[in-house]
């Protein structure tokens, strides 16, 4: 008996009004402020008809209990439950269904037992939320059991238990009997329809859901936001997003759930640019994203580097509130180190309170994705400081940082902690260690390592691969791919990128051709990334015709593929049908030149002709904003295109706005530029300024540098030089040390030239044996020239001689008269080496012949050449007749020499000394008035010597030095005791 019936029934009309108003089925993220209300109320109401004792009384003690569960209120829902006088069904159905909703499923089922137990029928309602649960739990033994309860009670036919059956087999992978059930449906209602085509597309028949959403409308069913937003991932994950794009458009007012569905879908795609045109559309429609749509608009602006857009979508989740969300910030910081502004990245990571250890991650994949690998590291330490613990990808990102930094060191610590936290057996981790010690030079290590992971993938061996492969061990690279085919493996495009990279360094197109097959066969020959490879190692072993096909069978061309042909074209010198597909690229409008793309053309303006070209690429670098240089590889290209046409003054304009610091390879650069244009003391100040301004040299910069004293005769700044050498520790690097045996080569101290090469404890090198052979030949050693020829033969490093080796030994034989010796080595060259001699070789041969009185020979060895005798050539016969006094073989060799050069003075210094040398003073007067007729001139000849850093240049005939007095005393005082030993000079 209700003691208060109208205030009973004033509470319970309320009660069921917010009930009414709270549909369970939306997401309460959409309707907060309407659950804070409902909550209020059903507190008043509670309260109320506790006050006036009938809290639990009748409909309205259920009534309550709803109330409060719909607005999530579980204790005092569950409390209100318990003190029902009597729990009619909907009462056991609200807490079910909250229940459910807190994803405490198993105590939804022992619930149900209750119920059961209690002796309270379940409805058609009770049964949705119980099949629901096991649709969840995938409990097709429970779910079955249910069905017979259901089939029993008479709700086979009510379309909440069809829905609810449909969508629990569907769940449980028996697709078939949710099939048989809806296929037996008297009028399946949307839901039951919606349950199908999600069942069909949870179990990867999208075709089926798409046919079955077609079926549907047919019949005049009209779908529901879920059923479009269902049949749409449908459409998307098979790949049908004209499909997807129609249904979206045909959608009523489309929820934020159907706007997320279309912008993850199209961002995993790679449609970016779709991703963020719906992104924009929504929010131009007024729906509030979700944290999940700024994760998924995040990711495709990250994949476009659209900075500003990005900028844009931060100022919106600020304003949002859900900047400080762990997953918005994850994506945010992703976005930001994706377009390479780290600062932002690290400014969204500090701002974020509530760190996990997926923002750290991100954070850490940022920088080693940048290649900071420094700040990795630094930011790990501060990770574990923070008391976080490193996964497995923590570990990764780190490791790859250790790869980048060369450090095996670093690395072996790192190793500790994986083994220490038992990542080792982890494969990311596992493939991260052999990464690293791949890249460390450590192979040794990786083996190792590699042999410990039990279940590899590709990118195991692919580590493996390209470690050999960056080592320069080719081979083992060959045969670890035989060994990853044996274990059926099927290569990627990583793999077949790094074994016909191997095949280019090592000029093997009958291996690249092999593999290009085994593309085929894979059908991977024409997708860019492979297609780039082939490209590239077609292009580099000297096969551009076959690189050319390649590119024109490719459907679709990259930035990267064109650049691998022009890279070709260059290689082969054939820099117009660069320029020509460089044209072709700015005509077509889709692909714009990259840095990689001016610098390859500026590597093809290798000579003065070329200057022109080479600016006009210039302008295109300042046309295109690459003029801040931010890769250094253009720089260096742009300073070698003007080093290499000879106007190193436009290189040094260039290096003056270069951005400081400057880095070492940059100092190098120029410095080797104006080395190799004969401007040494130039060299040698830019060498001074860059140690000035503490920048350490590397192995470049001390060869060049070394190259520049040699060829100043500059032994005190050589001697300076070897100094740091030795400190830095590159005293045991063999390329750096064959420098210094020219260096002092070429300074004639070639008893340091000797002892450098001595210390040199592995000889792998040819450069080292040629400096020290050219060095003692130079010099006039020639036996000991001839003795490390053949301790170099004898080798067990197998250095197999190249042509500078046999110009070195050639020249020593002709200073030492060993005419035998070098005839015998020349034919070694030619039949054994199987080389093609180069003008110089004859030229040498001419001079060992020619000197040691073989005249005959030598000019029969001229006569009998298959191409026509260069300028070399005919000066070194004539110079030979000159020793031996042969007027007519001079005569001759002269005439060819003006021939030749027109302009040069030598061919008549040396036939007027031979017609000197005989007494014939009449022929002297007659070669000096040709001379004057035909405006020849002999350039004076110049000394210098460098006294402490002042260098002395020295002219025939200049009287423009400051103590030329003093030095013409001098000079008068030798002349005498000189002609008294018989010296006599040149005449002309």
């Amino acid at each position: 008996m209700i003691h208060n019936e109208q205030a009973y029934s004033r509470l319970l009309a309320v009660c069921l009004q917010h009930c009414k108003q709270i549909q369970t089925r939306q997401l309460f993220d959409e309707m907060p402020q309407r659950v804070k209300q409902a909550s209020r109320a059903v507190n008043l109401i509670h309260a109320q008809s506790l006050t006036l004792g009938f809290d639990s009384i009748g409909k309205l003690g259920n009534a309550i209990v709803d109330l409060h569960a719909k607005c999530g209120n579980i204790v005092f829902a569950q409390k209100g439950f318990d003190r029902l006088e009597r729990r009619d069904t909907l009462a056991w159905n609200s807490v079910l269904s909250m229940y459910s909703r807190q994803g405490m499923l198993e105590y939804v089922l022992r619930l149900f037992g209750s119920m059961r137990a209690s002796g309270v029928d379940p409805n058609q309602f009770t049964y949705a939320i119980v099949l629901s649960v096991c649709a969840r739990l995938t409990d097709i033994v429970l779910g079955k059991a249910v069905h017979c309860h259901v089939v029993k009670t008479g709700f086979m036919c009510d379309s909440f238990c069809e829905g609810s059956l449909i969508d629990m087999y569907a769940k449980c992978g028996l697709v078939d009997d949710a099939s048989k059930i809806f296929d037996g449906c008297v009028y399946a209602d949307t839901v039951s329809w919606t349950a199908m085509i999600a069942g069909y597309v949870k179990g990867g028949l999208s075709d089926k859901a798409i046919t079955l959403f077609k079926d549907m409308l047919k019949v005049g069913r009209i779908p529901d936001q879920v059923a479009f937003v269902t049949v749409i991932s449908a459409c998307i994950e098979s790949g049908r997003f004209n499909d997807a794009r129609q249904l979206f458009d045909k959608m009523r007012d489309p929820n934020v759930v159907a706007w997320n569905v279309m912008i993850s879908g199209h961002a995993r795609d790679g449609c970016y640019h779709m991703a963020i045109d719906y992104f924009k559309s929504m929010t131009r429609y007024g729906i509030k994203p979700t944290r999940s749509t700024l994760g998924s608009v995040l990711s495709a602006i990250a994949s476009t580097s659209d900075l500003d857009c990005g900028s844009q979508v931060h100022a919106l989740a600020t304003k949002q509130g859900l900047f400080s969300n762990v997953y918005v910030g994850s994506s945010l910081i992703n976005m930001y180190s994706k377009c390479q502004e780290l600062c932002f990245a690290r400014s969204v990571f500090d701002a974020l309170d509530d760190k996990n250890t997926v923002l750290w991650n991100t954070m850490l994949g940022g920088y080693a994705q940048n290649r900071n690998a420094d700040e990795v590291i630094s930011l790990f330490i501060n990770m574990r400081h923070s008391s976080f613990i490193p996964d497995e990808f923590t570990y990764t990102s780190v490791l790859s940082a250790s790869a980048s930094l060369k450090s095996v060191e670093l690395g072996k610590q790192l190793h500790s902690l994986v083994v220490k936290y038992k990542f080792n057996m982890n494969l990311f981790v596992g493939n991260a260690l052999v990464d690293m010690y791949a890249k460390s030079s450590s192979l040794h290590d990786a083996i190792k390592q590699f042999n410990m992971i039990k279940n590899r993938d590709n990118v195991s061996w692919n580590a493996m691969i390209v470690g050999f492969v960056q080592e320069e061990e080719e081979s083992k690279a060959f045969s670890m791919f035989q060994r990853m085919r044996k274990d059926a493996i099927t290569p990627d495009e990583v793999c077949f990128a790094s074994l016909l990279s191997a095949c280019a360094n090592v000029q093997s197109i009958t291996k690249g051709k092999q593999l290009h097959s085994l593309l085929v066969k894979l059908n991977m020959e024409t997708s860019l990334y492979s297609g780039s490879s082939l490209l590239d190692m077609y292009s580099k072993c000297g096969v551009v015709s076959d690189a050319q096909k390649i590119y024109s069978s490719m459907p679709v061309k990259s930035v990267a593929s064109t650049n691998a042909l022009i890279g070709g074209f260059v290689v082969q010198n054939s820099v117009m049908l660069a320029i020509s597909l460089f044209k072709d690229m700015l005509y077509g409008g889709l692909l714009n030149p990259s840095e990689v793309t001016l610098a390859s053309l500026l590597d093809g303006c290798n000579e003065p002709s070329k200057l022109t070209l080479g600016r006009q690429i210039h302008n295109f670098v300042i046309k295109y904003g690459f003029s801040s240089y931010d890769d250094e590889f253009l720089a260096v290209s742009l300073l070698g295109m003007y080093f290499n046409t000879r106007v190193p003054a436009d290189a040094l304009v260039v290096y003056s706005e270069l951005p400081d610091p400057k880095s070492t390879v940059m100092w190098t650069a120029v410095l080797s530029g104006l080395a190799q244009n004969d401007c040494s003391d130039n060299a040698l100040e830019i060498y001074q300024e860059m140690r000035r301004n503490n920048i350490m040299p590397d192995q470049a910069t001390f060869v060049s540098v070394l190259k520049a004293c040699a060829a100043l005769a500059s032994l005190q700044d050589g001697h300076v030089v070897h100094s740091l050498v030795f400190h830095t520790g590159f005293d045991s690097d063999e390329l750096t040390c064959s420098a210094l045996v020219d260096m002092y080569a070429k300074c004639g101290d070639i008893a340091s030239a000797s002892q450098v090469f001595n210390e040199i404890i592995n000889k792998k090198d040819v450069i080292t044996w040629n400096s020290m052979i050219v060095g003692y030949a130079k010099n006039g050693y020639a036996e000991d020239a001839l003795r490390i020829f053949n301790e170099m033969s004898e080798s067990k490093s197998n250095i197999k001689p190249d042509d500078i080796t046999f110009l070195g030994v050639l020249t020593a034989c002709s200073h030492a008269g060993k005419v035998t010796e070098g005839r015998r080595i020349f034919d070694s060259m030619i039949n054994h080496y199987k080389m093609e001699p180069r003008m110089d070789h004859i030229s040498c041969m001419i001079d060992l012949l020619g000197r040691w009185g073989n005249l005959t020979e030598a000019e029969e060895m001229i006569d009998k050449l298959e191409f026509k005798p260069n300028a070399m050539i005919w000066a070194t016969f004539l110079g030979a007749c000159r020793i031996h006094g042969d007027e007519r073989r001079g005569k001759r060799a002269s005439d060819e020499l003006s021939n030749l050069e027109p302009d040069s003075s030598a061919s008549f210094v040396l036939l007027s000394n031979i017609f000197a040398a005989s007494g014939r003073w009449d022929q002297v007067k007659l070669v000096r008035r040709e001379m004057k007729e035909k405006g020849v001139k002999k350039h004076p000849g110049c000394s210098w010597i460098k006294l402490g850093e002042s260098t002395h240049l020295f002219v025939s005939g200049d009287d423009s030095h400051s103590k030329c007095g003093e030095i013409y005393a001098i000079l008068k005082q030798l002349k005498a005791p000189m002609k008294d030993q018989g010296y006599a000079p040149l005449m002309l």
